[in-house]
């Protein structure tokens, strides 16, 4: 039986006066849409590489107070940037602010720049699994010790896609599998997590499986198209990109009457 159909929004957090972001997430929470990510980078990924940027635990937070309705999270927060106690505490104090709608997302990181620049180990990319390997039962268990606790048990995204690894990962702490590819890549990694979920004792079913949706004017990428088939392969949360500074919506809007259809 499929999950009813969400749609996230990443409002990426570069070239932008933050007034336009606020503005960006207020609409589009007016608009309908289920959850609103930003990313943890310290520097834009497109465009001038030194042009406007923010961090975004701290924006989080004034999204917990400026909204209402929405979940909201990171797409996804590197775990090589904060202690894993200090950011369990940190997702806790967002969740109650925003009276429990923090989703953490959560991945190895890859940006090596970000790493460097704020002087951070940038290693391998096999440490790097290594150390979200051991954060995130640590994560879990400072959840647990904090007075007050969480208001829900906070929803663990865990963002990758790498098949030994990270989808191991998933099997294990993830309430939510972000991911990105055409729909045979995604396919194949299903078939993958779905045999790392066997090996675990885990049902496939209990994790809620998100990806990136292109909002190329193409037919391949519209919802009618492109959202069935991913919706075929167990798919339920897809997320519109938004670039700084202008954050245009149009796509997003035809996502949302997609989903407002298919969960008739």
């Amino acid at each position: 039986m499929y999950r009813p159909v969400r749609i996230g929004l990443q409002i990426q957090p570069e070239h932008a006066e933050y007034r336009q972001i606020r503005n960006a997430a207020a609409a589009a929470e007016e608009l309908g849409v289920d959850i609103i990510f930003n990313w943890d980078h310290f520097f834009p990924l497109d465009g001038d590489p030194d042009g406007r940027h923010f961090e975004a635990w701290t924006m989080l937070g004034a999204w917990a107070e400026s909204t209402s309705r929405v979940e909201i999270g990171t797409l996804v927060s590197c775990t090589g940037y904060r202690n894993p106690d200090l950011l369990a505490d940190m997702a806790r104090t967002v969740d109650h602010i925003s009276e429990g709608r923090l989703v953490l997302g959560i991945g190895a990181g890859w940006c090596e720049r970000d790493y460097q620049e704020y002087g951070y180990e940038f290693g391998t990319a096999g440490g790097r699994l290594d150390r979200l390997s051991g954060d995130l039962p640590r994560i879990r268990a400072r959840w647990t010790r904090l007075n007050p606790p969480p208001t829900r048990p906070i929803p663990v995204l865990v963002g990758g896609a790498g098949e030994r690894r990270t989808l191991r990962l998933v099997a294990e702490h993830a309430d939510i599998w972000h991911c990105f590819g055409d729909p045979p890549t995604l396919a194949h990694k299903m078939a993958v997590l779905r045999r790392h979920c066997a090996d675990v004792g885990r049902d496939l079913a209990a994790i809620e499986v998100s990806t990136a949706v292109a909002g190329a004017p193409t037919p391949a990428g519209t919802p009618d198209a492109l959202g069935e088939q991913l919706r075929a392969l167990g798919v339920s949360m897809f997320t519109v990109g938004a670039l700084g500074p202008r954050y245009d919506l149009g796509v997003l809007k035809d996502w949302i009457a997609w989903r407002d259809e298919s969960n008739r």
